[in-house]
């Protein structure tokens, strides 16, 4: 019998990890996917991590890139670090970033030890830990038991959800609002949880359009619904403040999954139910 792999070594490990959630009472069961799809996910996912995936197992990947397995979406190793991090750890983050803050004042000729900036540094790594509160959250505890069994079998839509997030190019804001629509197929989510998911994956570094397919997939992998529909608007100061500076465009992002995706009447009454009304 040939030696485990590192792929079937860490998708062990996984499934172990999972296996303790739901005996100790966790939403797994809304979390994780079915039994017949986990361990194909898992080992398509670990493969790609690993380097090691065939190409057939990377195109089954690409759609299921967003949501790994608790939620975190694609986490480095300093997302893990930073949600698992003790009071001292950080105490030493927020050190480490003011006085990467001092540095950037001083490279763009400034005098940090000026009245206007002496405490700049701790305020803005505070606000930046703040404006990407989102690494240290993730769908477990947001969704938080809050899947009810329910027959109810038509479009439901939440729109006009605010988002604030920060482009990772130029770490600059973009704002927006963001319409989720869903069809369920006997599960519902508690309605203010669609804005607590948009929440944490846009408060992160982001890009729209990879942000409008997270929440998307993250839905999705929660109720396994007839289908999703996530469309966002929103206004980018990087275009504003630099580049082509233009102060009145906006982008729309879409991500259509499931009888979205498939049917066009479905498709054209979420966009007319969700932004017609809404401008």
């Amino acid at each position: 019998m040939p030696p485990p792999t590192n792929t079937d070594q860490l998708t062990n490990q996984i499934d172990h990890r999972a296996l303790r959630i739901r005996e100790n009472g966790g939403p797994a069961n809304d979390i994780v996917p079915t039994e017949s799809t986990t361990n194909q996910r898992r080992r398509t996912s670990v493969a790609l991590a690993l380097g090691d995936a065939h190409p057939r197992a990377e195109l089954e990947a690409s759609r299921r890139q967003f949501v790994d397995y608790d939620g975190l979406s694609w986490p480095s190793s300093g997302t893990r670090e930073r949600l698992e991090a003790t009071p001292d750890e950080a105490e030493a983050r927020l050190e480490k970033l003011s006085g990467a803050i001092r540095t950037i004042l001083e490279c763009i000729g400034e005098d940090p030890d000026r009245e206007g900036l002496l405490e700049t540094p701790s305020r803005y790594a505070k606000a930046m830990l703040y404006f990407t509160k989102g690494y240290e959250e993730n769908l477990k505890l947001i969704v938080n038991n809050a899947v009810f069994q329910e027959d109810h079998d038509e479009m439901v839509i939440v729109k006009d959800i605010e988002i604030y997030s920060m482009c990772e190019h130029h770490l600059v804001p973009f704002t927006g609002k963001m319409h989720i629509g869903y069809i369920p197929r006997g599960k519902v989510l508690g309605l203010s949880k669609f804005a607590r998911i948009a929440e944490m994956f846009a408060r992160r570094l982001q890009l729209q359009e990879r942000l409008t397919k997270q929440v998307a997939v993250a839905i999705e992998e929660i109720l396994e619904p007839l289908g999703v529909a996530v469309v966002m608007e929103s206004a980018h100061l990087c275009m504003v403040m630099r580049g082509v500076e233009k102060t009145t465009a906006t982008t729309t992002t879409s991500s259509m999954l499931g009888c979205f995706r498939k049917r066009t009447r479905t498709r054209e009454e979420f966009l007319r139910l969700a932004l017609n009304s809404s401008r």
